[in-house]
C-alpha cells in the first residue's frame, strides 16, 4: 500500500507515508471533530502525510457544523496553513468541504461583509465577496494554492453554480502545471453532468485555448461523436498554430 501511494502521490523526500486509507482517516476526523485548533494545528505541521490529512479532515467536520464567525475563523485557520496543503490528495480533500460551506454562506452574522442596506436576498450576490479569496488564491506562485482554488469550486458546481469554475478555468488555461489542468478538467467535467449545455457552450468559444489535458478531462462524460469533434478541433488547431 505505502508503495502504491509513493508512485501516486510522488510526495517530497521529508514526506513520511504510513500507507493508512482514506476511509480509516475519514473515521478518525468524525471521531474526533471535537479536536481543539492548536492539536489541528500539530497535525497540520506533521512531516506525516495521513497525519497532515487527518487534521484537514478533521477541519472539514468542524466547518460542516459550524456557522458564522466560527465557520470564517475555521477558514482563516485554513487559508494560513496552505502551505501544508501540498499534495494534490490533500488538496481535493479539503478545499470544496473546507471552504465550500462558507463560499455558500451568507454574510456572518454582525461581519463587515454585511451591506448597509442588509444582505442580498440573491444567493450569488451572498457568494459574490467570498470569491475574491478564490482569485487570489488563483493568482498564487504556490502550485496548490491554484490548485485549491479551482477544486473550491466545486461546491459551487454542486449548488448549480458555474460561473466562478468558468471564469477560473478561463483564467488559469496558461498555467504551467499539469496538475492545474487536470484539476480545471475535473471541475468542467462536473459542470457537464449537471448541465451539458453550458459545457458544450463553453468549449465551443474556448476549446482552442485550453490545455489538451484540460480538454480531455473535460469531454469525457460526453457523447462520442461530441467528444471526437472537440478534441479535433483541438488537436487540428495545434496542428495549425505549429505548420
Amino acid at each position: 500500500m505505502r508503495g502504491q501511494l509513493v508512485r501516486v502521490l510522488r510526495p517530497p523526500d521529508d514526506d513520511e507515508l504510513l500507507g493508512v486509507r482514506v476511509p480509516v482517516m475519514r473515521e478518525l476526523a468524525r471521531r474526533y471533530r471535537g479536536l481543539a485548533r492548536e492539536d489541528v494545528d500539530v497535525l497540520l505541521r506533521s512531516r506525516v502525510h495521513e497525519e497532515r490529512f487527518a487534521g484537514l479532515l478533521v477541519l472539514a467536520e468542524q466547518v460542516r457544523t459550524a456557522r458564522g464567525a466560527e465557520r470564517k475563523a475555521l477558514v482563516d485557520f485554513y487559508l494560513a496553513r496552505t502551505d501544508r496543503v501540498d499534495n494534490w490528495d490533500l488538496v481535493d480533500g479539503s478545499a470544496y468541504v473546507v471552504l465550500g460551506p462558507w463560499l455558500l454562506d451568507g454574510p456572518a452574522a454582525g461581519s463587515a461583509e454585511v451591506p448597509a442596506d442588509g444582505p442580498s436576498d440573491s444567493p450569488a450576490d451572498r457568494t459574490a465577496d467570498r470569491l475574491e479569496v478564490l482569485d487570489e488564491l488563483a493568482g498564487s506562485a504556490w502550485l496548490w494554492d491554484r490548485r485549491i482554488a479551482v477544486v473550491a469550486t466545486l461546491a459551487l458546481i454542486r449548488a448549480g453554480r458555474f460561473e466562478p469554475t468558468l471564469r477560473l478555468v478561463h483564467r488559469l488555461r496558461g498555467d504551467p502545471e499539469p496538475l492545474i489542468h487536470k484539476a480545471s478538467g475535473w471541475m468542467l467535467r462536473e459542470i457537464g453532468r449537471r448541465d451539458e449545455q453550458t459545457l458544450v457552450d463553453f468549449l465551443d468559444r474556448h476549446v482552442t485555448e485550453l490545455p489538451r489535458i484540460t480538454v480531455r478531462y473535460a469531454v469525457e462524460r460526453l457523447a462520442p461523436d461530441a467528444r471526437a469533434r472537440f478534441v479535433r478541433t483541438r488537436q487540428g488547431w495545434v496542428g495549425n498554430r505549429i505548420s
